[in-house]
C-alpha cells in the first residue's frame, strides 16, 4: 500500500515508496479502468505517453491478468516532428517497443503513421482528431515533464481552453533539456525544436487519468503541481480540476512536499 493517500482538490495522490512500487499501482488502476471500459461499452480507448518515467507502469500494465486487448483501441499522446521515419527516438517507437507490439490490441494509431513524409503537418493533425473524435476517451496513462508539462503542453504554450484537440507546438528549452536528461538524444542541440500534441483539454476529457511521475527530476514539478495557483504556468495544476485523475509518486519526486500538510 502507498505510505500516504490524499487529495488537493479533485486530485488524488498516492506517495508510494519507490519507483517500483508506483508503477505497480499505477498500471494496476489503469488495468481496472481498461476493464471496467469494457464493461460498459464492450471497448476501452486508451491514450498512452511515451517516456521513461512510464516504463514500470506499462509493464504492469501489459502484464495485468483479465485484460481483453483485441477490444482496446490505442491511441498516441504526442510526438516529435522532424526525425527521420523509424527513428529510435520518436515516441511511436517507445510506444511499440513497450507496449503496442506485445498485445493484440483492436486498434493501434500512431500519430506519426497518420500520413506520409511528404504530406504537411496540419493533414496529419487534422486526421488524428478525427480519430480522437470517434468515441470517448476511456483512460489517459501520462506522465509530469520537468517543466510541468502534460504531454507536450509546455508553459509557453498550453491552454486550458484550447478549441482543438491536436496542435503543433515549438518546445520550450526545459522540455528539450529534458529529453537529454531522459537519455533520449546525446545533446540540446539533437533534439528536435517541434512537435505535435494532444491538447489540454483532449487529455483531461479522459474518463480516468492516471499520471505516474517517478524520480528526483520531477520533485520540483511535483511541488509546482500540487501547491502552485491552477494555470498555464505549469500546466500539471490542470489535474486538480479534473475528475478521476490520480497522481502516483514515489518517495524521491515527492521529496520537495515533506514540509506540506494535506
Amino acid at each position: 500500500m502507498p505510505s500516504k493517500i490524499f487529495r488537493k482538490d479533485l486530485l488524488e495522490v498516492e506517495v508510494c515508496a519507490d519507483r517500483r512500487e508506483l508503477g505497480v499501482r499505477a498500471g494496476t488502476a489503469a488495468a481496472e479502468a481498461i476493464r471496467a471500459a469494457i464493461r460498459e461499452r464492450g471497448e476501452a480507448r486508451v491514450i498512452f505517453a511515451a517516456a521513461p518515467s512510464q516504463n514500470e507502469t506499462l509493464e504492469t500494465l501489459a502484464s495485468a491478468p483479465d485484460v481483453d486487448w483485441s477490444r482496446v483501441v490505442a491511441l498516441h499522446m504526442d510526438e516529435y516532428v522532424g526525425l527521420p521515419k523509424g527513428a529510435e527516438a520518436r515516441f511511436s517507437h517507445y510506444l511499440k517497443t513497450h507496449i503496442f507490439d506485445a498485445l493484440p490490441f483492436k486498434a493501434v494509431y500512431l500519430l506519426d503513421e497518420q500520413t506520409d513524409d511528404a504530406a504537411d503537418v496540419e493533414t496529419l493533425r487534422t486526421r488524428y482528431e478525427a480519430i480522437l473524435a470517434d468515441g470517448p476517451i476511456d483512460v489517459v496513462c501520462m506522465g509530469i515533464g520537468e517543466n510541468g508539462h502534460v504531454a507536450f503542453n509546455d508553459p509557453p504554450v498550453a491552454d486550458f481552453d484550447d478549441p482543438k484537440r491536436v496542435k503543433l507546438v515549438e518546445l520550450d528549452d526545459a522540455c528539450r533539456r529534458q529529453q537529454v536528461n531522459d537519455g533520449c538524444f546525446p545533446n540540446f542541440e539533437s533534439t528536435p525544436r517541434e512537435a505535435l500534441t494532444l491538447t489540454v483539454p483532449a487529455l483531461t476529457a479522459g474518463r480516468r487519468l492516471i499520471c505516474a511521475v517517478p524520480g528526483p527530476l520531477k520533485a520540483p514539478a511535483v511541488r509546482k503541481t500540487l501547491v502552485d495557483a491552477v494555470s498555464e504556468a505549469c500546466p500539471a495544476t490542470i489535474l486538480r480540476r479534473t475528475p478521476n485523475a490520480t497522481l502516483y509518486v514515489d518517495a524521491e519526486s515527492f521529496s520537495l512536499c515533506a514540509d506540506l500538510e494535506f
